[in-house]
């Protein structure tokens, strides 16, 4: 990281991190097996075909920013047992990433997830990174939200009534462009972690994503001994 764009978090003290594709890349077929059961449970609960499953699947997440958010309201469906039956995956190939964890225990001040996932994968997912889960003050689900998804702004007020910390105050990292429109507009700091989804990276060179990096661990670990060089830290 070069030292000016370190500079730009000297006076971050609240750090929230999104968790699927930020913490942690999803590895090759992970995706495939989510997205496979949610249009498993679209079919059976609709009782369509997988071609059919998959146009409601996407227009829901487009209209609500959230699959199951359109589930809710249109059919009834419990979140938990929908969350429950997508996330019923093997997480075996997330591969342990203790350094990342070492990152964010050096970072000063407070960090959060704020994720449009359920605690029990949030659980799930640290374990697996080998990542203390007490390293993060707070843990902002989506039922935690009220089931008010990123990229929609409720979601984000209920992170900034809870944290009461100012906005100019605070960084944000995500791997979806545009779950950072609303952190820039309150004036955070916006990281984007890239991927390959099409939807995730659209608007990724638009100017309220700040930076964008593709190794969280060195982004963090070059913040944290920039501040220590300024006597930041």
């Amino acid at each position: 990281m070069h030292s000016s764009h370190a500079l730009a978090f000297a006076d971050i003290d609240l750090w929230i991190f999104d968790l699927d594709n930020t913490l942690y890349p999803y590895p090759p077929g992970l995706w495939a097996q989510i997205d496979g059961r949610m249009g498993g449970f679209i079919s059976d609960l609709l009782s369509i075909d997988a071609v059919e499953a998959r146009r409601v699947q996407k227009d829901y997440f487009l209209r609500y920013g959230l699959t199951v958010r359109g589930l809710m309201k249109h059919h009834g469906v419990a979140a938990g047992d929908f969350l429950a039956h997508v996330h019923d995956v093997d997480l075996s190939p997330i591969a342990p990433n203790p350094a990342l964890g070492h990152a964010i225990a050096a970072l000063p001040g407070r960090c959060v997830i704020h994720t449009n996932s359920d605690q029990a994968h949030v659980s799930r997912v640290l374990a697996r990174l080998d990542i203390d889960p007490a390293l993060f003050a707070a843990v902002y689900d989506i039922e935690g939200t009220g089931f008010e998804p990123k990229p929609g702004p409720r979601a984000y007020d209920h992170v900034a009534a809870a944290e009461g910390t100012a906005p100019t105050r605070a960084a944000m990292f995500e791997d979806s462009a545009r779950n950072l429109l609303e952190p820039h507009r309150r004036g955070m700091r916006t990281v984007l972690l890239p991927t390959q989804c099409d939807i995730a990276s659209a608007g990724k060179n638009d100017p309220h994503i700040h930076f964008i990096t593709n190794d969280l661990t060195d982004f963090l670990t070059g913040i944290v001994e920039a501040r220590k060089l300024g006597g930041q830290a």
